[in-house]
């Protein structure tokens, strides 16, 4: 995908990742292999998925004993009983439930269906199975980019995307669960627009619009794509994390 002074590639021909693997060596050697080296500056976006894969956040189903609690709820969403027990387990509020779906306050803060646990794209051969988040994710994007700058000496930015539903909109689209090395959110507060009006509420998310950006090449389901390469919106040593971009519950007008 092209734009002025952007240009965001997908990272393909990467083997399926499993529990234990070191991604920077996975991502770095992929991207040299089809001829498209990662730079420094570029921003390296990476599927939640393959991030939850490394970290051995795959669960067997076989192995979760539910609660009473979950097993009851199971019945009021008519969902798998050790899937509602995960799901009580990554949270700690449930929003809205209604049948097949539980919208929950993820412990991260992150309010989404189900905490973010999937069955897709991921291998049942050893049972049915289910991935969880990452525990950390921004500690988790921190410390791949430590890796790519000690292993292949480059200075990147890291997001760690997943796909989320959003209210009265149809469709999902990215957001950033994970940052290390940019400026998540652009504060424009007492800037001047265009007329001279003082802007009073304007923040850019600019790590969930990468995100966003970035999932039209890495797709959702087949595409086997769990990793782009956005340049020209380059990285910066910032301290921010995704979890500054969550908005604080006094200000929460929708529970």
């Amino acid at each position: 995908m092209n734009s002025p002074g952007l240009l965001i590639h997908p990272v393909t021909d990467l083997p399926l990742v499993r529990s234990g693997d070191n991604l920077a060596l996975l991502i770095g050697t992929a991207c040299d292999r089809v001829g498209f080296a990662l730079q420094d500056g570029d921003v390296l976006v990476l599927a939640q998925k393959i991030v939850s894969k490394a970290e051995g956040r795959q669960v067997l189903l076989a192995d979760v004993e539910a609660s009473p609690e979950a097993v009851k709820l199971a019945k009021e969403v008519d969902k798998d009983p050790r899937l509602v027990e995960l799901v009580l387990r990554e949270s700690d509020t449930i929003i809205r439930k209604t049948r097949g779906v539980l919208i929950v306050r993820h412990r991260l803060g992150i309010v989404s269906a189900n905490a973010g646990i999937d069955q897709s794209n991921i291998s049942h051969d050893e049972g049915e199975s289910a991935l969880l988040l990452p525990l950390d994710p921004d500690q988790s994007a921190r410390r791949l980019r430590a890796d790519f700058a000690a292993d292949h000496n480059l200075n990147l930015g890291i997001i760690i995307s997943d796909s989320i539903n959003r209210p009265w909109r149809m469709g999902t689209v990215g957001i950033a669960i994970g940052s290390a090395g940019i400026t998540v959110l652009d504060d424009r507060r007492g800037q001047a627009d265009m007329f001279g009006r003082e802007l009073k509420v304007t923040m850019i998310n600019r790590a969930d619009s990468i995100a966003t950006a970035a999932m039209l090449v890495m797709g959702e389901t087949t595409e086997r794509v769990p990793a782009a390469i956005v340049r020209g919106f380059p990285a910066e040593n910032s301290s921010q994390g995704a979890a500054d971009s969550l908005r604080p519950l006094a200000e929460d007008l929708f529970r």
